[in-house]
Parts: C-alpha cells; structure tokens; sequence
C-alpha cells in the first residue's frame, strides 16, 4: 500500500492524528458500516429469495452493474489482504 507523504511512521498510538489519517479513519469507519450493511442486505435476500426470483425480479442492467461493482470491490479487498500478508 502507499502511504502518504504526509503520513508519520511513528506509532500512531505514540501521537495526534493529522487531518488526513483522521479522514482515512472516518472514510474506514463508514466503509465497515456499510460493508456489513450490504452483507445483512444480502443475507436476508437469499435467505427469503430464492436465486430464480432475484433474476426474474431483477432489473438485469442495475443488478449486472451491482454484480460488477461487487466483483471490482472483491478485487480491491483481495489486493489489501494480500498487502497485509506481505506486511505481517
């Protein structure tokens, strides 16, 4: 991963956050909000939904665009995983 120009390398514990780590943390917090969000949204369709009903009801165009914004998000989560292996 890149870190910022601006980003210390000290601890982040040891010392005050500057205005752009803050926004990354809050960017992060809504990030997870939303992640689990998403994932209970899903569950409770296929829980109540079987998959048949998803692509009958569906507008095919908008759920082929959420299916490709999911896959690209996978690959972006994919990409940071594999940082944190190389980093731990």
């Amino acid at each position: 991963m890149a870190t910022r120009a601006n980003q210390s390398d000290d601890p982040v514990a040891a010392r005050w956050l500057d205005i752009e780590e803050i926004r990354l943390v809050s960017d992060l917090r809504v990030m997870h909000s939303k992640v689990d969000e998403l994932y209970h949204i899903v569950s409770d369709l296929k829980r109540r939904h079987d998959e048949a009903s998803i692509y009958k009801y569906a507008d095919a165009r908008v759920l082929n665009e959420d299916i490709a914004r999911a896959d690209e998000i996978y690959l972006w989560f994919v990409k940071v995983k594999e940082e944190l292996s190389r980093v731990e």
